[in-house]
């Protein structure tokens, strides 16, 4: 695994913006910290990236955090989740297709490649993409270029690829379910997201900022955390992660009539 020694913030890490800053990637512990000087390192590179971590953990915000911190920042972010798209229409959502290409395909398409040009395109759910697509994907990696479904033309891009999964991908290379090439294509940036649990000191914090966040967009007053609430919020385990502490929180502000959460609510 990539390790790397805890510095003080550079001043490209300060562009990441409030958008960035009030997301999932709040934190202190040591872990976030290594995430933080991580993502730093890797905006300043073109290079493919793998996000790995358990589900809720913030790897589309840790993709966006890379964004923009980096050049292309001001260019197309494009996010596609390769696991809620039914793979006969996966490839012309991230190639495009020509006209009548396939039945219905009555005007051409520009797909998720070429609307991130310049940019940078996160596939979610890596490890979901069928044994086909992942040929095709290969290269355009290797050769920056592609065919829209239907055409026999090539589309040459720039775009930065980041990847995301939840899935241990060496397994799947293992049990045959992930092309051994393209892992090794993907993983040439490796950066791990911690699951909450892992995260000492963070719960608070976490708690405090989405107080305030869905305090200010339900127009309502913002609440406190007695202690006796926050000590056993702090020894939850949360296994949604930060997800599931938005989540709670959301529902807290809605439905919590006092000034303050209390461990019966």
């Amino acid at each position: 695994r990539m390790q790397l020694e805890i510095n003080q913030p550079t001043a490209i890490e300060y562009e990441l913006n409030n958008d960035v800053l009030e997301s999932s990637l709040v934190g202190k512990s040591p872990r976030m910290k290594i995430v933080r000087a991580l993502i730093a390192k890797l905006a300043r590179s073109d290079s493919t990236v793998l996000i790995t971590g358990e589900s809720g953990t913030g790897k589309e915000l840790a993709a966006r955090a890379i964004h923009e911190a980096s050049p292309r920042r001001g260019q197309p972010f494009v996010p596609v989740n390769c696991g809620a798209i039914p793979e006969e229409l996966l490839e012309s959502e991230l190639f495009g297709h020509v006209r009548g290409a396939f039945t219905g395909a009555v005007n051409a398409r520009q797909g998720r490649f070429q609307l991130a040009h310049g940019g940078t395109l996160v596939l979610d759910e890596i490890g979901e993409m069928s044994p086909k697509l992942q040929v095709k994907l290969l290269r355009v990696l290797q050769e920056r270029e592609f065919e829209p479904v239907g055409s026999d033309h090539s589309v040459q891009v720039d775009v930065r690829v980041i990847t995301a999964t939840h899935q241990d991908l060496r397994v799947a290379v293992r049990e045959g379910k992930f092309r051994e090439d393209l892992f090794y294509r993907l993983n040439v940036l490796p950066l791990e997201l911690p699951p909450l649990r892992q995260r000492e000191g963070d719960i608070a914090l976490l708690i405090r900022h989405f107080l305030n966040l869905h305090s200010r967009m339900k127009s309502k007053r913002l609440l406190l955390v007695d202690g006796a609430a926050m000590a056993a919020l702090e020894k939850y385990r949360w296994p949604g992660n930060v997800r599931e502490v938005e989540n709670l929180i959301e529902r807290l502000v809605v439905l919590t009539e006092c000034q303050s959460i209390r461990p019966t609510d």
